[in-house]
């Protein structure tokens, strides 16, 4: 979904942003996922080493963010607003390393986008899952 360009784009408007402070940074994909990956790190984690719930929705949130950003061709006239998140976590991450925010398209009419975002580790293993509704304004 995103290009190389459009992820150093993406990856600049997170400079001096909560999601920059979790590492967040968005990678190109060659098929119809948005794709971010996030860091497990004293920033994104629980005081027990594994990744904090919270930090898991604000990568679903954010992929979901850009990818609705993407879909209206990053028109300035409108606005995308995270209006519901939701999340199941499944599994505990590792202590170290990376997860990725892999997120799909539901639904995508003029007014709402609706995403499913997987959080995978970097063995593939599902840790979580959440669905993302935002509001296309303007």
């Amino acid at each position: 979904m995103f290009t190389k360009e459009e992820c150093e784009m993406l990856n600049n408007r997170l400079k001096g942003t909560m999601c920059g402070a979790l590492g967040i940074k968005f990678l190109p994909s060659d098929d119809d996922v948005a794709l971010a990956e996030m860091p497990i790190c004293e920033a994104t984690c629980q005081y027990f080493g594994i990744l904090h719930g919270g930090a898991s929705l604000a990568l679903a949130e954010t992929v979901a963010g850009a990818g609705s950003l993407h879909l209206i061709d990053y028109d300035e006239t409108k606005r995308v607003c995270g209006t519901q998140v939701s999340g199941n976590h499944i599994a505990m991450s590792n202590t170290t390393g990376k997860v990725y925010g892999k997120g799909t398209i539901l639904h995508c009419g003029r007014s709402s986008h609706i995403w499913n975002i997987d959080i995978v580790g970097e063995d593939g293993t599902l840790i979580s899952t959440e669905r993302v509704e935002n509001r296309i304004l303007g």
